[in-house]
């Protein structure tokens, strides 16, 4: 019996232990208030710019967090999430609707890394098409592809919601309020806009509520509008590029109309040279 009763201690010791050191982390909830991968951020966390993209990622937590016009993003377990507050609650958004500077962040700024990242160069985007396969490549296709000397501004941090910590963290009915209220700013990225327009309409009340509420799933823009977008960023990089081109090939006519002009003058030298020759015979 003392035997029992000590195993009994035992284990429960072991299960107090585990529970704490959950509690004790840092993870991030996501879909509806009640789900959650682990416990929440208890503040707003440091955010730091990614040189060369209108991003910014979170170096002190252990997840791959970042912030991208005006909205938080989370990649984790194979999902990506996307929140306008920073401890959610979060939306799963579909591979197909994930926005092009979010896939186009480098490796070496996810800070919990999925295995099969090792082998991928660390300043390059990871491999999603590798990753998702040949449908998704050929449905986002030219996601890696974009001018670098004309990347969009970073959307300014949501400040406000440093003051909303642990216990004064807003409900969800409030959150829309309340970033109206202190943000003004308003997503540019198509696929965002309709992530963050997607979002508003969940968190709205409803006359009627299901009794089992699905994890919300953020859709965004249709593939046909996806490829219209990078077509559009495709011109905008062609229209930068054509002046240097052009000035090249204006050079080049030069070049060669001087090469043209060359001979010509040197063979009219010549005749006029024969003919004061001529002349001074004579």
């Amino acid at each position: 019996m003392r035997n029992i009763r000590c195993g009994i201690a035992v284990l429960l010791l072991v299960v107090c232990c585990s529970v704490t050191s959950v509690t004790a982390g840092v993870s991030i909830g996501i879909g509806l208030p009640n789900l959650s991968i682990g416990i929440n951020l208890p503040l707003f966390p440091e955010l730091v710019p990614v040189p060369g993209y209108p991003v910014y990622y979170a170096p002190r937590l252990d997840a791959n967090y970042f912030f991208y016009d005006g909205m938080y993003w989370v990649y984790i377990d194979d999902y990506w999430y996307a929140s306008d507050w920073y401890n959610g609650p979060w939306a799963i958004v579909e591979p197909a609707y994930v926005p092009l500077y979010i896939l186009r962040i480098p490796v070496r700024y996810y800070r919990q890394p999925p295995l099969y990242f090792r082998d991928w160069h660390r300043d390059a985007p990871p491999r999603w098409g590798q990753h998702w396969g040949r449908d998704w490549e050929q449905q986002r296709r030219g996601w890696d592809r974009w001018n670098r000397r004309n990347v969009p501004a970073r959307a300014p941090l949501p400040a406000y919601q440093r003051q909303y910590t642990n216990d004064r963290y807003p409900r969800v009915e409030q959150q829309h309020d309340l970033r109206r209220e202190h943000y003004r700013y308003q997503p540019r990225d198509r696929a965002v806009r309709q992530h963050f327009e997607q979002q508003r309409d969940q968190r709205a009340p409803a006359p009627a509520r299901r009794e089992r509420q699905e994890e919300p799933r953020l859709r965004g823009p249709a593939p046909q509008e996806q490829r219209q977008e990078q077509r559009h960023e495709q011109r905008q990089e062609q229209r930068y590029e054509q002046p240097a081109q052009r000035g090249q090939v204006q050079e080049q006519r030069h070049q060669e109309r001087e090469r043209y002009q060359e001979p010509r003058g040197q063979g009219n030298e010549q005749r006029r040279d024969e003919g004061r020759g001529r002349g001074r015979d004579n």
